[in-house]
């Protein structure tokens, strides 16, 4: 684990795009990447659609995934994939067909069964080598309670080891579909984005080890890196 405090959440957003783009140039071959809703992310995103990293970042050879996604039509004020097109995706050079949205037609778990397939033909398998992973970049966050992508306290998608996507019927007002542990954890590097002081005290119990809600049960086969800004950090 490797933990990084940044000022404020602007110097936060910052370091990590530079680090996703460092990473990004020093690797030759597809890069893949699982994406996190949120404002932290947000800004993260609109740095790499914007100089100087827009112009460094290799935009051909990466595709981009959704860690998790609210089951809301693509154009929704809540859908990540919205989110995430207005802040980077229409605003850099990105290949329509490297775009893989979690779908949201039909029933919940018919997309979730979808998006899982979607994964398996990009990943070339459907049996997870940790000598290989999905992803070479997993971003997520946290949330107050724990949480992180839609893995949820309590609900069942915390046991899931076969599945690699899950519907999320319950603990949240909307549907959701998530990433399991299996796929976020599959990884070269999964990065936490952790900003506020609300974020405190639950960063604080997790760090401290033992903790079991969500993002604490996180193992990925590579690195695991916290990038957090100081008012998260707390003291």
């Amino acid at each position: 684990m490797r933990i990084e405090t940044l000022p404020d959440p602007e110097s936060l957003a910052h370091h990590v795009a530079e680090w996703m783009t460092s990473t990004a140039e020093a690797t030759t071959g597809p890069f893949r990447v699982s994406l996190s809703g949120g404002s932290t992310p947000k800004a993260l995103y609109g740095l790499l659609a914007s100089a100087p990293f827009r112009d460094r970042f290799p935009w051909q050879r990466a595709s981009w995934y959704w860690g998790d996604e609210r089951f809301v039509p693509h154009d929704h004020p809540e859908s990540n994939y919205r989110m995430t097109r207005d802040a980077m995706l229409s605003k850099a050079p990105v290949p329509p067909e490297n775009i893989h949205p979690v779908p949201i037609e039909g029933m919940p778990d018919d997309a979730a069964a979808r998006y899982e397939q979607i994964l398996q033909k990009s990943y070339g398998g459907s049996v997870l080598d940790p000598a290989r992973p999905l992803f070479e970049i997993t971003l997520l966050g946290l949330g107050p309670d724990g949480h992180t992508a839609s893995l949820l306290p309590g609900e069942p998608v915390l046991e899931e080891r076969r599945r690699w996507v899950s519907a999320v019927a319950h603990g949240r007002p909307e549907v959701r579909i998530s990433m399991t542990y299996p796929a976020i954890e599959s990884s070269r590097h999964v990065a936490f984005l952790v900003a506020g002081r609300e974020k405190a005290a639950i960063l604080r119990e997790i760090l401290d080890g033992g903790s079991r809600v969500p993002a604490a049960r996180v193992k990925p086969v590579g690195e695991l890196l916290w990038f957090v800004d100081r008012a998260a950090a707390g003291d």
